[in-house]
């Protein structure tokens, strides 16, 4: 099984020139404003304030790296890669034009890094498919950049209606990818599959 042993902050940054020059490889966390970006990192990574949550949603308008160390239980080498997390899209009171800046940051950071290799697209299961993450999806497949969706606050709605909502929301979304995780970072559930998915699809 594969266990985060320590993570650590590297930098914020908005332009190519000021990426990390780690050979890591990222695997970034993209989704609307509040969906909980910072919370997954967290919650994923067993620490509390490593990615900084802002309680005002779309003041997060830089992209943050942590570095990750992980391990496999039966093998000894310990396995780097990047968490990236980027700005949340979609905040209505913030203005067009800083919109639009927040919009090219993501769309070159996508185009530019050569080491990405997987993007964790979250949504929120309370609330049916925005059109901000169909154009996001539409955006990763175009770029033929692989993704898995992650749906959030999963402890908000009844357990036994989690099944029916995950498929629900995956036809409304008009995904290509068939993984779709239900996630908690109160209760912690969703985890394990998506370390298990970071296992098979990215080390």
């Amino acid at each position: 099984m594969l266990r985060i042993v320590d993570s650590s902050f590297i930098k914020s940054c908005t332009k190519p020139e000021h990426y990390p020059t780690n050979p890591f490889v990222d695997i970034a966390f993209a989704g609307k404003s509040n969906v909980g970006k910072s919370s997954m990192v967290n919650t994923l990574v067993k620490r509390k304030l490593l990615a900084k949550k802002s309680n005002t949603p779309g003041k997060t308008k830089l992209i943050n790296y942590f570095q990750i160390s992980l391990k496999k239980d039966d093998i000894e080498e310990t396995f780097y890669l990047n968490f990236v997390d980027l700005p949340g899209y979609g905040f209505a009171k913030v203005g067009k034009s800083e919109k639009e800046s927040w919009r090219r940051m993501i769309e070159q950071y996508f185009r530019e890094r050569t080491q990405l290799r997987a993007v964790f697209l979250l949504v929120d299961i309370r609330h049916k498919a925005d059109s901000k993450d169909i154009l996001m999806i539409e955006m990763l497949e175009s770029m033929e950049i692989p993704y898995c969706l992650v749906a959030t606050k999963s402890d908000k709605i009844p357990k036994n209606k989690i099944p029916a909502t995950l498929k629900s929301l995956k036809k409304q979304l008009n995904s290509n990818t068939d993984k779709l995780f239900a996630f908690s970072s109160l209760n912690k559930t969703g985890t394990l599959p998506i370390l298990e998915w970071i296992e098979s699809e990215v080390l």
